[in-house]
Formats: structure tokens, C-alpha cells, sequence
């Protein structure tokens, strides 16, 4: 009996070794002013328990924590976390760069970086077009990332996804991630998945 060929799987579907998670800027003094600021946590807390049980590296990202505040507490504290970096610049590749966040390797398959956060329009477009333009495959939470007027993030949503980004959901990155059902990290997603509150 021959054995079967191995299978070649899409480079465009997102892979937990070659992925970062990237949470921007999801402050205190910034989410009560973000339009469905409750439905972006919610997501977010999928995500990020989805990382946690899938092995991603997931980082957050604050600006200027004097004047915004830190992280909310819900994030800053969660399991999955495990890089927390202060910015002034909008954009975020440049700490990820400094804090070594953005290793290229010599793998033919760019690095991935999955973005959440807000808001949409200034620190998550910014941070995608850097990561763009140095070769990383740039991934939108769409769901886990806002801003306060329904436009800007709009805006930001068309401009990123013509710029290359791939525009997806945090249902759906988790399922990329797992690639597989039978495994304990699969019953673990579903069982997220069935607990999940939309």
C-alpha cells in the first residue's frame, strides 16, 4: 500500500508558528469612546483565549500610557499575553522591531501578523501599512477592532484591504490556527466557540 503525499497547505492561511497576535492600544481611556467598545472586547477575549490554547505569541501594545492610561485589566491580565510595549509613534512595527517581535527567518512563508485593537483609522492602519511595507502577511481582526465614528474605521477597513491586508474574523483565525478537528486544541476551540456570547 503507498503511503499518501503529504499535504501541501495554502500559504495564505494563517499558521500558529509563522503567526503574532498584535492587541493595539486597547486602553482605558480609550475604550469608552470606541463604538461597540462591549462587542470589540468580547471578541477580543475569544481571541485571546483562542491564542492561549492554540500556543500563538500575542503581544499588546500601548500609546503613550501616561496620557491614555494602561491596557483595560481584562487584557493586560490574560494568560495569552506575553509582551506588553509602550509606544509614542502610532504605528506599532517599529517596538515590535525593537523588541525583536518581527524576527524574519529564512522560511520561504513571510511571517504573519494578526492585528486587533483600535482605533481602526490611526494606530492599527499605521501599524498594518509598516508591516506591509517590510514583507510581513498582515491579517484584520475585523470584529476585535474599532474606532469612535463608524466612518474613519470604514475608511481604514477599505484602505487596509487594498493595501493587501487580509481582512477575516476571530472565529475564523482560530480554525486557521488549529487546522485540524480531533485534536485536544480542537475540542478546546469548539468548546470556546459553543461558550461564545455575540
Amino acid at each position: 500500500m503507498s503511503q499518501p503525499k503529504p499535504w501541501k497547505r495554502s500559504s495564505r492561511l494563517l499558521s500558529p508558528g509563522r503567526s503574532r497576535l498584535v492587541v493595539v492600544d486597547v486602553q482605558e481611556r480609550l475604550l469608552p469612546s470606541i463604538e461597540h467598545g462591549n462587542q470589540i472586547m468580547q471578541s477580543l477575549r475569544f481571541l485571546l483565549d483562542a491564542a492561549r490554547i492554540l500556543n500563538v505569541r500575542t503581544i499588546v501594545t500601548e500609546q503613550y500610557p501616561k496620557g491614555l492610561g494602561p491596557t483595560v485589566a481584562e487584557i493586560a491580565t490574560h494568560s495569552a499575553i506575553t509582551s506588553r510595549l509602550e509606544k509614542l509613534r502610532f504605528s506599532a512595527a517599529e517596538v515590535l522591531s525593537d523588541a525583536g517581535e518581527l524576527v524574519r527567518t529564512d522560511d520561504a512563508d513571510p511571517p504573519q501578523i494578526v492585528l486587533a485593537g483600535i482605533e481602526t483609522h490611526i494606530c492599527v492602519q499605521q501599524t498594518a501599512a509598516d508591516l506591509i511595507a517590510q514583507g510581513f502577511e498582515v491579517f484584520l481582526a475585523l470584529d476585535a477592532c474599532g474606532s469612535r465614528h463608524e466612518i474613519d474605521a470604514q475608511t481604514a477597513v477599505y484602505r487596509m484591504r487594498t493595501s493587501g491586508v487580509v481582512i477575516t474574523t476571530v472565529e475564523s483565525i482560530p480554525f486557521e490556527w488549529c487546522e485540524v478537528a480531533g485534536s485536544e486544541q480542537f475540542k478546546a476551540l469548539s468548546r470556546l466557540v459553543k461558550d461564545r456570547v455575540r
